[in-house]
């Protein structure tokens, strides 16, 4: 399957989870909306100051430009008399706006205060050309009753402020999706074994690492469990356990044609399976399927095979078990600084670093030309994690492509969308 076919196919297998938890909002940053949220109470709840200034009667304007000060408005501390003719309140950004007056007159346009012989002071303001009242009447952002969020959204820390201030100090989300990280192969050994004590032919096991570090801002709970070794009826053992427990598994390693590759074999016999040879490098051998209620997917195991089948495959996937709605690829046209080699056959997605082109606005109007431009990170040996070092993108090279030249106008897809 190419890559889209593939995401497309499944989008429509997977559902959210359907048990639902109510929470406080100051826990649910990240989590994924159940219910319709509605504002308590309307923003802002009383006529507010939108500057510092003096609260008047407009009217009152055509027939003087002196005005007696009789007490002030501060946020939080409200002036609550009537205001009079010929009568002004100082009032500050944010403050209640006192009964009667309908117009904040910029301190900035103050000309002179003056005590008078009463204690009470006295302004003059420049003349007005009334436009704009600068106050914030009730309801001015949020009405009472208006939905704010809606089934599926994320609660973003601007979308929980907005709830915050609404009134709103509980709310339903889905449960945790619960996901089941194992790698497999007999040469993998902890990541904490002393490198002197590695024997030959052993590897450290950074893919669950991997894996974890990717899926942790999602609304998960991650299970990371042990690795597995390279024989079938302790795959069959471990698997079968971890779906009791789990909504999805990931693994990462054994899904290729080899004679210790266990992992597709095992889904097939135990469970259902589709099994994609993605049209799509690195990544080709991708195991996906399911073992009662557990949805399973089998990695590759290099190490740029999984974080880029993760990348664009597991993590929207993910995002539809948690609730909401998968984002479509963000694809940016950028410039290549550089020759990239490919064979047509598959699309080959290879790690790049993007920035701005400072020659932006130099170029000929009748040559196609962006403002970023994109470089690869070197050799794309999909066993190569220090591709990924310093890569702020991901450069996709369609698969009927041959080798592009420098110069070439391609799609990036920003490692900060992928991520997010």
């Amino acid at each position: 399957m190419d890559l889209e076919e593939a995401r497309q196919a499944l989008f429509a297998q997977v559902s959210a989870v359907s048990e639902i938890e109510k929470i406080a909002l100051s826990q649910a940053r990240g989590r994924i909306l159940a219910e319709t949220v509605k504002a308590q109470l309307p923003l802002p709840p009383f006529a507010a100051s939108a500057m510092d200034g003096y609260a008047l009667r407009q009217a009152d304007l055509a027939d003087t430009a002196t005005f007696r000060v009789i007490g002030e408005s501060l946020a939080g501390h409200p002036f609550q008399s009537t205001i009079d003719v010929g009568e002004c309140v100082r009032i500050f950004t944010g403050a209640v706006v006192p009964p009667g007056a309908d117009l904040i007159v910029l301190q900035e346009t103050l000309v002179a205060q003056q005590t008078l012989a009463d204690g009470r002071m006295e302004v003059r303001f420049e003349p007005q050309q009334i436009g704009e009242d600068y106050i914030r009447p009730i309801g001015n952002d949020v009405e009472a009753g208006q939905a704010l969020a809606t089934p599926g959204d994320c609660l973003s820390p601007f979308l929980l402020g907005t709830l915050a201030a609404a009134g709103v100090t509980q709310i339903c989300v889905y449960r945790p999706v619960v996901v089941g990280i194992f790698s497999s192969g007999d040469e993998l050994v902890d990541p904490g074994v002393p490198p002197e004590n590695l024997l030959l032919g052993q590897i450290y096991d950074s893919n669950s690492f991997t894996l974890a570090s990717l899926l942790q801002h999602l609304p998960v709970e991650l299970a990371r469990l042990p690795r597995l070794k390279d024989e079938p009826m302790a795959v069959a053992a471990a698997l079968s356990a971890a779906a009791q427990r789990c909504d999805l598994l990931i693994t990462s390693g054994g899904v290729s044609v080899g004679d210790a590759d266990f992992i597709g074999a095992t889904i097939a016999r135990m469970g259902e399976l589709a099994f994609w040879r993605l049209n799509l490098k690195p990544g080709k051998p991708l195991a996906f399927g399911k073992l009662g209620d557990c949805w399973i997917f089998g990695l590759p195991g290099n190490p740029v095979s999984t974080i880029v089948t993760c990348l664009l495959l597991v993590l929207p996937t993910l995002q539809v078990m948690c609730g909401t709605l998968p984002k479509p690829l963000l694809r940016v046209r950028a410039v290549l600084d550089s020759a990239v080699s490919h064979q047509p056959g598959r699309a080959e997605y290879q790690r790049g670093i993007y920035q701005m082109d400072p020659r932006t606005g130099e170029h000929d109007d009748a040559v196609e030309h962006t403002a970023l431009r994109v470089s690869h990170t070197g050799d794309q040996g999909s066993n190569r994690l220090s591709t990924f070092a310093g890569a702020n993108c991901l450069i996709e090279i369609p698969k009927d492509s041959g080798d592009l030249a420098a110069g070439t106008v391609v799609d990036i897809l920003p490692l900060s969308d992928l991520l997010n």
